[in-house]
């Protein structure tokens, strides 16, 4: 697989310290990373190393106001438009560059070998990063999408399967169920609130650059869509975040052995 790598200017001058701390960052499609656009600026602004990482290359997501054709004309565009976004939000860009879908509508032998792949890629990556904490889709892929579940999931097996050697913290992004108001849509990508148990802040600089990073999403997103992240920086979903938080569910492993699944 291809990979495509992208490092934004501003980390290369360096901030004392950015080497102590390592984000990592792992999405399916270019503006995913939206969601949680604003912490990543503010853990770069910090000097924290971030790095994100997008599976896919976004080719089949035809929005109709762009009028780019789906396939490789889209996913050239698509990751024009990440760099800009990573280079907005001052983090280091890792492309895997598979297609939309993994190819699913080719079958098992067409789909199956690109996910052991993107498995692979997935787990090397780490490994080369060797990250503090992991930020994934969880099992909700935030809007139920196949590809961002099976990204979040791929993520998850793959920190499930060793010992990395030192602490490492996996949290999935959650969409808090209180804030949307639709019970359908609740069922599908809200998180019960009392799950997110990390609350992140940002201040305004990292508003305006998120809003900024998500401008070079042209593709996908109308002028007006631009303009009322603008006025809110709501995740990429459409729904009003708390004022300048991102809301995230951590991975805690067991503390204690049981030999029951009631009680202890």
């Amino acid at each position: 697989m291809k990979v495509f790598i992208v490092v934004a200017a501003a980390l290369l001058t360096g901030i004392a310290g950015a080497g102590d701390r390592k984000l990592l960052a792992i999405f399916a499609h270019p503006d995913d990373e939206s969601t949680v656009a604003p912490i990543l600026h503010k853990y770069a602004r910090e000097g924290v190393d971030v790095t994100v990482a997008i599976a896919t290359d976004g080719r089949l997501g035809f929005r109709e106001h762009a009028n780019v054709a789906v396939g490789d004309e889209l996913a050239a565009v698509r990751r024009e438009e990440m760099k800009c976004a990573a280079e907005k939000l001052g983090v280091k860009l890792v492309h895997f560059d598979y297609h939309d879908q993994l190819r699913a509508a080719e079958g098992y032998d067409g789909h199956i070998p690109h996910v052991r792949s993107m498995l692979n890629d997935i787990a090397a990556l780490i490994e080369a990063v060797q990250p503090d904490a992991i930020i994934t889709w969880g099992p909700d892929g935030g809007s139920n999408h196949m590809d961002h579940r099976l990204v979040g999931d791929t993520v998850t097996a793959v920190y499930l399967g060793r010992d990395w050697g030192k602490p490492v913290s996996l949290y999935f992004y959650g969409t808090p169920a209180s804030l949307i108001e639709d019970e359908a849509a609740r069922l599908r990508r809200g998180v019960h609130d009392e799950y997110l148990n990390v609350t992140v802040s940002y201040d305004e600089e990292d508003r305006m650059a998120a809003a900024e990073s998500i401008r070079c999403h042209w593709s996908q997103f109308t002028p007006e869509q631009f303009d009322r992240m603008i006025r809110g920086v709501p995740n990429s979903l459409g729904n009003e975040a708390a004022e300048n938080t991102i809301r995230l569910r951590e991975f805690v492993a067991p503390q204690t052995a049981r030999t029951s699944l009631f009680g202890n």
